[in-house]
């Protein structure tokens, strides 16, 4: 019988194999999600490390938070 798609996604999230750093960060290089609810669902969801874009979500994320520290010590 196969599973569902939500069975999937809980027996991914339930190995603590695919959660580095003390549960810190997700990676699973079988699970093909970009984003994934956290071990503790209360928590909020976090980036799926071993997919490509999380890389270039961060560094988005680092640039723009970058340009808005630039901007408002710029006239200071």
């Amino acid at each position: 019988m196969e599973k569902s798609q939500k069975e999937v996604e809980e027996t991914f999230n339930n190995d603590p194999k695919n959660w580095k750093f003390g549960g810190l960060f997700y990676y699973s290089k079988i699970d093909k999600r970009f984003i994934v609810d956290k071990s503790n669902p209360n928590y909020g969801t976090t980036l799926n490390f071993a997919h490509p874009k999380s890389y270039l979500m961060l560094l988005i994320a680092f640039l723009f938070f970058g340009f808005v520290l630039y901007m408002i010590t710029k006239n200071q």
